[in-house]
């Protein structure tokens, strides 16, 4: 009889030995924002799935499926999306979640926004920069429940989009506001309310993080640099070859250049640009006594416009050149140890509804008819597509897959000069 219970006790002590040994292996080895972020096998994109004129109309879990099983086949494993008071952020952790129970080696990390607003946004009544909007408490409160119903996905939250540039006229609100919200998820860590290894981050304009103008170098904003986990920055060199030119153009020394080596050259010093508002945030930061991560939240390059951007302005955008920029960003931030999540995955139509040609409507990497635009064109070639459909349509190739073709919607810039 006393064997038998010591043979019993045994067997439980060893179970649960090996027990705990696995669960602790498990949490060694669990995914985190801090393994992801800087690491080129974890790479980024922003994600809205919308098709339609509206975000009244949002996508299905199925539409998004499909979205997901395309974005993966392109060895993309971490999302970015921007508010909560959409279904959209529920239904892509759902989807998610359902592909992972199918076959446990799908592999899908989400950054989850959170929209911030200042009081009185969107509204005719004066706005108040220093307080929230309604809505804020609710957006910070769903993504805490979203971060915790889904823990195996949600690795970063990230507090406001581009929601201290002061640009952003109709809602920006004080580093004050950024801060409160950001100090709140960090105590909701520290209580055990939040996983410990939820990264905090505000996803902002580098200016906005104290590379631009010294008027955003308020006590705030230093406080706020402290407090999340790692800086997130926007860069857009394609808006500034409207807004500061200074690096766009056909420089003197070019013009006996074909004109592919000139895009390339132009190309080129819009990456350089890019680095360089990226290092102004980095200098701005070490500048205080902070040293932590800083990895770029949002960049892109819109494949057409017919405003400022395109024939009757820049005469940036076209495929040719976001190609060149997609190219140029991936490989600098792999071979820095940078992540970038690159907008964007898909065209979105809501973004200006009332022109069809606008800009924000062309900065995916594959449009609405589900076809892959050049910076996609080898992919489509090797295969990374077969059997994928989006909204029933096979992923092809814009243009037919005809160079020549796409070449012809590529304009050269004027000559540079000096600003």
């Amino acid at each position: 009889m006393n064997k038998f219970i010591n043979l019993s006790v045994l067997l439980l002590l060893t179970v649960l030995f090996f027990g705990c040994k696995s669960l602790n292996s498990n949490t060694a080895n669990e995914i985190t924002a801090e393994k992801i972020l800087g690491n080129s096998s974890y790479q980024a994109i922003c994600y809205g799935g919308y098709r339609d004129k509206t975000r009244a109309i949002e996508s299905s879990v199925s539409q998004i499926t499909e979205d997901l099983k395309i974005i993966s086949a392109m060895n993309i494993k971490v999302l970015r999306t921007y508010n909560v008071h959409h279904t959209e952020a529920s239904n892509l952790l759902k989807a998610i979640r359902q592909l992972k129970k199918e076959n446990p080696n799908f592999e899908m990390y989400v950054m989850l926004g959170a929209w911030i607003d200042c009081k009185n946004a969107w509204i005719a009544n004066p706005l108040i920069r220093n307080e929230d909007s309604e809505r804020n408490p609710i957006e910070i409160a769903e993504a805490v429940r979203l971060a915790n119903e889904y823990p195996e996905i949600v690795k970063i939250i990230s507090v406001g989009n581009e929601a201290m540039v002061k640009w952003a006229w109709s809602y920006y609100v004080e580093p004050s506001i950024i801060l409160k919200w950001v100090n709140y998820l960090q105590d909701l860590k520290k209580q055990g309310k939040l996983s410990k290894n939820v990264w905090i981050t505000s996803s902002d304009n580098f200016a906005s993080w104290g590379g631009g103008d010294t008027e955003y170098h308020v006590e705030d904003l230093k406080q706020l640099i402290n407090a999340v986990d790692y800086i997130s920055i926007h860069t857009y060199p394609m808006h500034d070859t409207h807004y500061r030119p200074i690096f766009w153009g056909i420089m003197a020394n070019e013009e006996q250049l074909s004109q592919k080596e000139k895009m390339d050259a132009a190309m080129i010093r819009a990456r350089d640009y890019a680095v360089s508002q990226y290092n102004s945030v980095v200098t701005y930061m070490q500048s205080i006594g902070v040293n932590k991560p800083v990895h770029i939240g949002e960049t892109g390059w819109a494949s057409g416009d017919n405003m400022l951007y395109g024939n009757n302005g820049s005469k940036a955008t076209d495929e040719y050149k976001a190609a060149a920029y997609h190219k140029l960003m991936r490989d600098w931030t792999n071979e820095a140890g940078i992540s970038c999540f690159y907008f964007e995955a898909f065209d979105e139509q809501w973004k200006d509804s009332a022109n069809a040609l606008g800009s924000e409507n062309h900065f995916g990497l594959i449009n609405l008819q589900g076809q892959a635009k050049y910076a996609l064109w080898k992919m489509v070639d090797k295969g990374t597509f077969k059997g994928l459909t989006r909204d029933g349509k096979p992923i092809t190739k814009t243009y037919n897959g005809n160079e020549a073709s796409l070449w012809m919607d590529v304009k050269t810039p004027a000559a540079w000069i000096k600003k």
